[in-house]
């Protein structure tokens, strides 16, 4: 298998090796499941960071333009490969990268400078349990896929190399990070970043020293890196325990001026902070991303926040008169725990622990809110052009930014609205 190739899907055969039972309280397909235990999946991604890692030593230094080219990312071996990949894409096939072939240097993206914006929704559903090469390869040929249907910012969703493992607690987990000068994944796009001409803001887990957080890295059309955002809101709660794994991030709000346009990137749970959304347009956002992991509640599987996580972001569109790009991962991640005994002989048992249904929702506003693509369920790619210049100009005849009053909202440097120091604030 290349770094290229999805694995094999066996997750139909899931009841082989998990004793997992299917909860009434929710339907789903079969082929939107995936299972994973965290000690395999840390050897997967172990396994896949050593081999990528190898290549891309081998080729850093290429002796020849073929070899050079060898390394080109593949958009999809087949049409029908690409067609199982991204069916909801296959409507419009001359767009897709199999239709225009594999040699991206020097891509037209670079040269027309216009902003146009993808949200990249996927699915694990072409992954083996437990692994990670399916991850891999579905985001490298869904970058390639939008760049080709015109994108030129294109954004996958949080922390897209493999399943969200923040569901429990689990400390060998601290083995998915790495620094950020030493990312694979974030190494790996800079070149094709460089070969598509296109921006990509890389969601990734960050360590460094005896830090750890949940981070984007910024690579500029040319390949160059433009910075890191650490997501500042960590959330707490069941299924979603990222304070386990995650400090609150240091480097504060940005944005970044990028050969297309400024963009602003947030993550997650940020989306639901409006002074997030505020800060970033006051810099100058053309456009804010959320790279997204959010799905049903596990302590009550009935909770559908899908329709309120798309008005809050609305409302931040209409508020700051920006559009804004979210995209979220759709299928259902099963987490797995071992019950293999010594009885069991060398076959492993499983059973599950806890299970997150994504319910992808990936939408693509206007500057009023509105939205003007909305995802599919499944794997799909949204591409929608935006006019910056446009909405510059509409954004300053409302009026909304000349009469902001911000010597009136100190009361947002507080915790509880109190306009008192803590010590007055008793007498």
């Amino acid at each position: 298998m290349t770094d290229d190739q999805p694995a094999n899907n066996n997750n139909t055969n899931v009841e082989d090796d998990v004793t997992a039972t299917r909860s009434s309280k929710t339907s789903e397909s079969n082929d939107e499941f995936y299972a994973y235990e965290p000690s395999r999946l840390l050897k997967s991604y172990h396994n896949l960071r050593t081999r990528i890692k190898a290549a891309q030593e081998k080729t850093s230094h290429p002796q020849n333009k073929a070899e050079k080219e060898d390394h080109a990312p593949a958009a999809a071996t087949t049409t029908s490969s690409k067609s199982s990949l991204f069916p909801n894409l296959m409507k419009s096939p001359t767009k897709t990268a199999a239709a225009v072939g594999t040699s991206f240097h020097h891509h037209e993206n670079s040269q027309n400078k216009k902003l146009v914006v993808a949200a990249i929704q996927l699915t694990a559903s072409f992954s083996s349990n437990h692994d990670i090469e399916g991850f891999w390869a579905r985001a490298k040929a869904s970058v390639v896929a939008a760049a080709h249907s015109g994108a030129t910012v294109i954004l996958l969703p949080e922390l897209f190399l493999g399943p969200y493992f923040c569901q429990s607690q689990e400390a060998s987990l601290y083995g998915l990070a790495d620094p950020a000068h030493q990312n694979f994944v974030v190494r790996e796009f800079q070149i094709i970043a460089k070969q598509l001409g296109v921006v990509l803001p890389i969601s990734f887990y960050e360590r460094h020293n005896n830090a750890y957080y949940n981070s984007i890295s910024m690579i500029d059309a040319d390949g160059s890196l433009l910075g890191i955002y650490r997501k500042s809101h960590i959330p707490d709660g069941t299924g979603y325990q990222e304070k386990f794994y995650f400090s609150p991030g240091d480097t504060g709000f940005q944005v970044w001026d990028t050969m297309f346009g400024k963009v602003g990137v947030a993550i997650c749970w940020d989306q639901w902070f409006p002074e997030a959304a505020r800060s970033m347009a006051l810099m100058g956002a053309d456009v804010l991303l959320y790279p997204t992991a959010i799905g049903t509640e596990p302590q009550d599987p009935t909770i559908d926040s899908s329709s309120h996580w798309q008005r809050v972001m609305q409302g931040h569109a209409a508020a700051n008169m920006i559009p804004i790009v979210a995209s979220n991962r759709y299928g259902t991640e099963v987490l797995l725990q071992s019950t293999t005994t010594q009885e069991s002989g060398t076959h492993e048992h499983y059973e599950e622990k806890q299970r997150i249904r994504f319910y992808g929702k990936s939408f693509v506003t206007d500057e009023t809110g509105a939205i003007v693509k909305e995802a599919q369920d499944g794997a799909d790619i949204l591409v929608v052009p935006v006019d910056a210049k446009k909405n510059q100009d509409t954004r300053a005849a409302w009026g909304l930014f000349r009469d902001r009053r911000p010597d009136l909202y100190g009361v947002l440097q507080t915790k509880d609205g109190s306009r008192l120091p803590p010590a007055a604030s008793f007498h």
